[in-house]
């Protein structure tokens, strides 16, 4: 096994985009990652980790890792281990230090084994999540309501959910992370909300790493005394035909396995599943991508 590392996104895309298109849904976010950093400008401080995995010559995996979050993995191969122990071998003794992992079931799994044989210690399990593709949205009877872009009047309301779905999500954050990401999100006409029919905010969504083919919904959030009445179905069906409209092919979502009345809601409006991903932690959490 072959590892080469990449000083940018876009020699790691050159290399890497068509092998992981072959897989664009369940390789959403290590795309949608690379692609946003290949248009950022350069940072001298804390580069990424960019890198592919070659056994003879043909790609059998990739990671990426934007410090101090977690890395992201990925192998088409059943039999993950010789991927897994080329990328470790690279990164063991090297200034890079991998606070998390999060990745293909058995690949996050695998990397977790290794952890704990090298440190004489388990890993924390993070959430076990499932990725979900759409396609095709089901027909819905949604309560009376529309979807709107948040303005600037929802910036306090919306800081205050992306809180409180951190909270949900077990995701360690402070006000200003929460205020930045609302504000960004915002800024790029990426976030937004669901109004019942009395014009009041209820619950919000995002749109976030595009790549070629697909998009990512996230952010998903109805506060808990306006949960289960169909808020988030409303929010969540209708941004997803918004976004297969302006041509996106398939729209792509990570669930929590945890939480089983969500899953509910994305395989009613058409989502189906994907594959499950799971998440372990080295250190302390930090936050996710």
């Amino acid at each position: 096994m072959k590892v080469t590392k990449f000083n940018n996104a876009s020699n790691f895309l050159e290399t890497a985009l068509t092998y992981l298109e072959e897989h664009e849904s369940l390789n959403g976010l290590m795309l949608g990652i690379a692609f946003r950093l290949s248009h950022s400008a350069p940072r001298r401080r804390r580069r990424p980790f960019l890198a592919v995995v070659e056994d003879g010559g043909e790609l059998v995996g990739a990671a990426v890792m934007t410090p101090p979050r977690k890395m992201i993995l990925y192998t088409h191969l059943a039999n993950c281990q010789p991927v897994v122990q080329a990328l470790w071998d690279v990164l063991e003794g090297s200034r890079w230090t991998v606070p998390a992992v999060l990745g293909p079931a058995n690949v996050a799994d695998a990397w977790a084994e290794m952890w704990e044989k090298e440190n004489g210690r388990s890993p924390q399990p993070g959430t076990r999540q499932r990725v979900f593709e759409l396609r095709q949205v089901q027909p819905l009877t949604l309560p009376s309501g529309q979807l709107r872009l948040a303005a600037a009047d929802d910036f306090e309301r919306v800081v205050g959910w992306v809180q409180a779905f951190h909270e949900d999500a077990h995701i360690r954050d402070d006000l200003e992370s929460a205020e930045l990401l609302a504000r960004g999100k915002m800024q790029n006409e990426d976030l937004f909300l669901w109004e019942n029919e009395a014009g009041e905010p209820v619950t919000m969504a995002a749109k976030a790493r595009p790549t070629r083919h697909g998009i990512t919904v996230s952010l998903v959030y109805t506060p808990a005394d306006l949960r289960g009445r169909g808020y988030a179905t409303a929010c969540v069906a209708t941004l997803s035909q918004q976004l297969l409209d302006d041509g996106y092919q398939f729209c792509t979502l990570f669930t929590d396995l945890s939480n089983p009345v969500s899953n509910h809601i994305y395989e009613k409006i058409g989502y189906t599943a994907v594959a499950d991903f799971h998440e372990y932690y080295f250190f302390d959490h930090e936050s996710h991508e």
